[in-house]
């Protein structure tokens, strides 16, 4: 009985943090386990009208199934994490950005008339783009080099001073609320898109475009579920060794 309700009282995000894999059970059920990933399996169920236990037993059966491609995240040095983020998934979205807007554009033009959600999307898109830009930025610049320095304190290589924004917590805060925003807009976009579905009329670049948009959104899905299920909690844990 321990064991279930130990696993009820689970939040989602250390699911996911625990194993990769079950994010895909959760995006099944439309479970948001990046942004809102805090909140427990017995929350999220009794908000949605799921059924526990069917959803356990999913859980289950997926996390006792081996396989030899799940990443473990939640075991990497921190440095490593970070390192990762900003060359996978930051340069992933500088690469992508460009072209979905160019895409964008041209759809609004030639299928705009037919499809006028198409402006709606591609307006939601271009206030993503330009917020990005700007949230990247300051981890690159701000959060995560401290978190490198906090690393590199605890293996002796320097010393560390406390930085101007004060407590880690202050800019992880602020990273999460961007987060947010982003899920929030990203919700928006799949639901205009009728979930990444092109309508019959599409042409090839309308149904490239959705698919670039719905695998852009899986990849901000993990990119945010690193940050806020791994790297932001052992940050602050990590700060707190130098108190």
């Amino acid at each position: 009985m321990k064991i279930l309700n130990d696993k009820i009282q689970k939040q989602i995000g250390q699911f996911v943090a625990d194993d990769y894999r079950t994010a895909a059970v959760f995006s099944r059920y439309g479970i948001d386990f990046c942004c809102k990933g805090q909140r427990t399996i017995e929350e999220v169920c009794n908000k949605k009208d799921i059924e526990t236990s069917q959803l356990l037993d999913e859980l289950e059966v997926l996390l006792n199934s081996k396989t030899d491609q799940t990443i473990d995240y939640k075991s990497w040095p921190l440095d490593l994490l970070v390192d990762y983020i900003e060359k996978k998934h930051h340069r992933y979205v500088e690469e992508k950005i460009p072209v979905l807007l160019q895409f964008l554009d041209k759809l609004c033009k030639v299928h705009g008339e037919r499809h006028p959600e198409l402006f709606k999307i591609n307006e939601l898109f271009k206030e993503s783009a330009t917020d990005l830009a700007a949230h990247m930025k300051k981890e690159e610049l701000i959060l995560f080099p401290f978190v490198k320095k906090m690393v590199a304190a605890k293996i002796g290589e320097t010393t560390i001073r406390t930085p101007k924004f004060g407590a880690v917590i202050n800019p992880i805060e602020m990273m999460k609320q961007e987060h947010d925003n982003e899920g929030e807009r990203f919700r928006q976009i799949a639901q205009l898109t009728n979930h990444y579905s092109p309508p019959q009329d599409a042409c090839n670049t309308y149904q490239v475009t959705y698919a670039m948009l719905q695998e852009f959104e899986q990849d901000l899905h993990l990119h945010i579920h690193l940050e806020n299920n791994i790297l932001f909690p052992k940050a602050m844990k990590l700060e707190q060794q130098f108190g």
